[in-house]
């Protein structure tokens, strides 16, 4: 009809939208064309405003949580810290090598590990009256790329300085740490031997127990009253079934060099569980683990507790893959009028696994190799 122009007129278009209203209010009338780009200039500026405010809202946000998180991890490694340095025992000084090292050694260090009888739970009495029940000597390699453990069964036949000929474990209990570290770098033709480390029993025994048990592998099943009872195979063991375990040589083929194998198996299961990240982070497993790290343990005189720290962060990349280990060369067993029963010293190949140690390639030394599951 000519009369309604409703029919011309699409629903909705006698109304302004929203955002037609929003921009016919910033709109300035006239001819002035440049009026339109300024309200579109204000309005990105608030835009951005807006934006720039959630962002730095944000960033702030973030920022304080990292902050919390860096300073909780500050704070807690500095306890851990305070822990390492109070706890830790400090011994004898170890001579000084009269070989100059090799220059294509490196940074490479040897550290002789010891395990001491004693079950006092006293650091102090580590030395008191015991006997080196575990002579493990740990090369650390240049670089920090691998580590190989030799077993030095506490029966090998050999010199120590000022005592004639004995069993090697005689050397500790003649003269401490020092004499034996003595004794092995003359044993080895002069390698240096950079610290030691003495845990005794009980340590052994807590800190498999802070770990909530280790899983070992046994080669060898045995059952012998006061030392337990194992099945071939892994086997999950506390502190006092490991401890047994790591003791035990009487009802295994080798005796003593057995023994050692199944110290380096309680090693291997303890690394590995150290590594895992049940371990590492959880807060209380892992201060309670350097707890007893520590507070059994003593070094020699000139080890600090930076020292050992410095060298743990070193070791941060390393797996248990990256470990190896060896039983020292021996030809086989016999009686001695003093001495009794000993294991007797293979000469050519203990020079060739001086040398190795003392240019730093073990990587290419194969003999007494134990295969540790």
């Amino acid at each position: 009809m000519s009369g309604d122009n409703r029919d011309d007129v699409l629903p909705g278009n006698d109304q302004e939208s929203p955002h037609e209203a929003d921009s016919t209010a910033e709109q300035p009338t006239g001819d002035n064309s440049g009026g339109y780009a300024a309200a579109a200039t204000r309005r990105g500026r608030r835009r951005r405003g807006k934006k720039a405010s959630w962002l730095k809202v944000t960033l702030l946000t973030l920022l304080s949580m990292f902050l919390v998180v860096v300073l909780a991890f500050v704070g807690f490694a500095l306890y851990l810290n305070h822990v390492l340095s109070s706890n830790i025992t400090h011994g004898q000084a170890l001579p000084s090598s009269t070989v100059k090292p090799a220059v294509d050694a490196g940074n490479s260090q040897n550290i002789l590990l010891l395990g001491s009888d004693t079950r006092s739970g006293t650091v102090n009495d580590v030395r008191a009256g015991g006997r080196a029940d575990v002579i493990q000597l740990v090369h650390i390699s240049a670089g920090r790329k691998s580590v190989q453990i030799i077993h030095f069964p506490r029966d090998l036949y050999v010199a120590i300085p000022g005592h004639g000929k004995n069993k090697i474990n005689a050397a500790f209990a003649y003269g401490g740490p020092a004499l034996l570290a003595q004794t092995l770098s003359d044993l080895l033709g002069g390698v240096t031997i950079n610290r030691y480390a003495i845990i005794d029993f009980k340590g052994f025994a807590d800190l498999t127990n802070d770990l909530g048990g280790v899983n070992v592998y046994v080669a060898q099943p045995f059952t012998e009253a006061g030392y337990g009872r194992f099945h071939q195979g892994y086997n999950t063991m506390n502190g006092a079934q490991a401890l047994g375990f790591v003791r035990e040589r009487h009802q295994l083929a080798e005796g003593d060099i057995d023994r050692g194998r199944d110290q380096q198996a309680w090693i291997s299961a303890v690394v590995r569980k150290t590594l895992s990240a049940g371990t590492l982070l959880n807060p209380v497993k892992l201060t309670n683990t350097v707890t007893d790290l520590t507070k059994y343990t003593e070094v020699d005189a000139n080890t600090s507790a930076g020292d050992i720290r410095n060298l743990a962060l070193d070791m941060r990349n390393m797996r248990s893959r990256d470990i190896t280990y060896f039983t020292a060369p021996f030809t086989g067993f016999a009686n001695n009028p003093v001495a009794g029963s000993i294991d007797v010293v293979n000469v050519p190949q203990m020079k060739k696994l001086g040398q190795a140690l003392y240019h730093d390639k073990m990587a290419g030394y194969t003999n007494g190799k134990n295969v540790i599951q």
